[in-house]
């Protein structure tokens, strides 16, 4: 089985994500690789809390210029996780 830190890179903080924090559902950059039982596996182990149900996206990478130079940014898979209620994130507080 993968670590749970290689899984879960980095939580998504944007104002669609901060909306979705009153329903419960937290977004998390994961690995392109992990499908969703490992994405709940690893975010119930790393926060202690009850995960409900995972959707998952992949999101392409943008065309961007430097100094003339065409090229992308990288390919990503977004993950958004819903909780049990009663269940939070301490990461996520004071957003």
């Amino acid at each position: 089985m993968k670590d749970p830190h290689d899984i879960l890179k980095k939580p998504l903080i944007t104002e669609k994500s901060t909306s979705l924090l009153q329903e419960n559902k937290y977004t998390f950059k994961v690995d392109p690789d992990a499908n969703k039982t490992e994405i709940k596996q690893a975010v119930e182990s790393i926060f202690k809390v009850k995960v409900e149900k995972v959707n998952t996206m992949n999101v392409k990478g943008k065309k961007k210029r430097v100094r003339n130079i065409p090229g992308r940014t990288s390919d990503s898979k977004k993950a958004i996780v819903t909780l049990k209620k009663g269940d939070k994130i301490e990461i996520f507080e004071g957003v």
